[in-house]
């Protein structure tokens, strides 16, 4: 056989072979910082020909950041967050229709959550809401521990409370539209007002408050309760609280950014991401979400949902651009104007 039809054969047999995946990855991720690492690094060993380029933020920071770059995207996937957020960057088409050969592997609030933006995003993680306190603290101030959101507002309390403010923050957000969905809307503004009277401080991250109760500079922290409990697993005297009336919950998602300027490698991170090997990772960087990968090891100290008085959280309207945005607005009126 010559040359040129050896080549010729080359040419076609490596045509008919599937395109490896090569280049970067602009990734924004919105998880905790040491497992947005975790993910970064494990990535990059597995798929050594894709370099990742990522930046964390908060979730209500990285929506407005894809919403900022919707002419000319710079990230290609956002992983991680809250997914009310994402499912607002659905909305407002800021990301792109994907479904993952593994979808079919995902609990069914994953799947929900695909489906509800019509396949814009996907549920990768689920964690309750709550808070953790630190519990030396509490002991040398003689103070009891709060069991229902309605404590929180207590004179006791002054002082002692951290909560992210949810603007930024979609821990805060979900918080906000959980206390919306449990009162009604103006009983739970009522709240915030009493509650402000106790809040030293609205942080930008939301896992920041309890991380704060752990060192000492606060009493007690709102958060997403596996946030408490990873202080509680470094060492720190935190003890997570479940909310007595109940609690919302949120569901972590990814979403692949419209206009990705690499997007078959945002494709191959996509579906990384959601194998049970992957998610299996995620208590080493104490990460203690309820992974969404049915056969995913979860972590033993993950808070156990069907043990928390969950309430039917209402991701489609609270994930809406309108609603949202009229929370927010309000929020900005009413408490975050009138902030310590």
């Amino acid at each position: 056989m010559g040359l040129k039809a050896t080549t010729v054969l080359f040419t076609l047999a490596a045509s008919a072979l599937p395109a490896s995946a090569a280049g970067t990855l602009n990734l924004i991720c919105a998880a905790d910082v040491k497992w947005c690492e975790l993910m970064e690094t494990a990535f990059e060993k597995d798929h050594s020909d894709i370099a990742v380029n990522m930046v964390r933020m908060s979730s209500g920071e990285a929506y407005a950041r894809v919403r900022a770059e919707a002419r000319n995207p710079k990230t290609d996937l956002w992983w991680g967050g809250t997914g009310d957020p994402h499912l607002q960057a659905a909305e407002d088409k800021l990301t792109v229709e994907y479904k993952s050969p593994r979808l079919g592997d995902l609990q069914p609030w994953a799947q929900k959550q695909a489906e509800v933006s019509g396949f814009r995003t996907v549920g990768i993680y689920s964690g309750a809401l709550g808070w953790g306190y630190n519990t030396d603290i509490f002991a040398k101030k003689g103070l009891a521990e709060p069991k229902c959101w309605k404590d929180l507002t207590a004179d006791a309390y002054k002082g002692e409370i951290q909560v992210a403010n949810p603007n930024s923050s979609g821990t805060a957000y979900n918080a906000l539209a959980t206390l919306v969905q449990i009162m009604g809307e103006e009983p739970a503004f009522a709240y915030l007002k009493a509650l402000n009277a106790n809040v030293t401080q609205y942080t930008k991250s939301g896992s920041a408050p309890v991380k704060a109760a752990a060192r000492g500079e606060t009493g007690l922290g709102i958060v997403f309760m596996h946030d408490a409990v990873a202080m509680t697993k470094e060492g720190f005297p935190i003890k997570t609280v479940a909310p007595c009336e109940g609690t919302g919950f949120e569901v972590g998602s990814m979403s692949i950014v419209k206009g990705a300027k690499n997007l078959e490698n945002a494709k191959v991170f996509y579906d990384w991401a959601l194998s049970p090997e992957v998610q299996s990772r995620a208590a080493e960087a104490n990460s203690f979400q309820l992974p969404s990968n049915k056969t995913a090891a979860v972590p033993p100290e993950a808070p156990k949902l069907t043990e928390i008085k969950l309430i039917d959280y209402d991701f489609a309207k609270y994930g809406n651009s309108e609603t949202r945005k009229a929370l927010l607005e309000r929020w900005d009126r009413e408490i975050g104007a009138i902030a310590n």
